[in-house]
């Protein structure tokens, strides 16, 4: 069985099993081929629960864990695996053996990590939950349980680049009214045939700038675009200019061992 996955050096330490998986290596047909790890897509269950074992067993899990993804800055503390998914966006625990995860398909997944204190946390941060806070929120609880700041490496994965990432003018407002220095993540799109250039907003370049701001100096992202690269990664805005219907997700997980 070959699954696929990356690592970065930042999470890489002997308490820490860890990956960023793309779209290969699973047993989902279709839009879904082939490692489709989200049960909320319209893929059949019992591929999503292969392709979920999978993974679970690369990492060396005992229990792989996902979230019922809302866009919120909503976090949970695992203190044992649960059965009905909380509808929230990021978790965190000291629990060794149990993997939390984050999907994505342009999003931002975000895994967090203080060895120092053995407390690993993940979140699903897409543009509403970057811009409400969710990343501050996962680091907030990290702090709770224990971890310092100062300590806590960050790793953003896979997500849509901005070249990718055309949007209109009403959200960037959406983010001047929040802090006008956030206008330093849109520029103007190419020229068009018919109508205005049109912004686009650098996610990944944002969602590291709220990991400054809240403190963290051990910060990276993997350079992957969900977007620009298909074969490779799931994308729900490839699939939408494609009139493709539904998507896959990647995962990103992590686990103490």
């Amino acid at each position: 069985m070959t699954l696929p996955f990356k690592t970065h050096a930042l999470l890489e330490h002997r308490q820490i099993n860890h990956g960023f998986f793309g779209r290969k290596g699973g047993v989902s047909l279709e839009q879904y081929e082939s490692l489709n790890a989200g049960y909320d897509s319209g893929d059949a269950t019992e591929k999503v629960t292969e392709n979920r074992a999978r993974i679970t067993h690369v990492l060396n899990a005992e229990h792989l864990l996902s979230l019922r993804q809302v866009h919120s800055r909503e976090v949970v503390i695992i203190d044992a695996p649960f059965t009905e998914r909380p509808k929230a966006d990021g978790m965190v625990t000291r629990l060794s053996g149990v993997a939390l995860s984050a999907l994505s398909a342009d999003c931002g997944p975000v895994l967090f990590a203080d060895t120092d204190a053995a407390i690993i946390g993940a979140c699903h941060a897409g543009w509403r939950g970057a811009l409400s806070g969710i990343t501050d929120a996962t680091i907030e609880t990290m702090v709770e349980l224990g971890a310092r700041r100062e300590a806590i490496s960050a790793v953003l994965g896979p997500c849509i680049s901005q070249p990718s990432y055309e949007v209109g003018e009403s959200f960037r407002d959406t983010f001047i009214g929040e802090r006008e220095i956030y206008d330093s993540f849109f520029r103007l799109g190419p020229e068009k045939e018919s109508g205005p250039r049109q912004p686009h907003f650098d996610l990944k370049a944002f969602i590291l700038h709220r990991l400054k701001d809240a403190g963290l100096t051990r910060i990276a992202a993997l350079p992957d675009c969900t977007y620009a690269q298909p074969n490779d990664y799931f994308s729900y805005r490839y699939n939408t200019h494609k009139d493709i219907v539904d998507y896959g997700r990647n995962i990103s997980a992590i686990m103490l061992r």
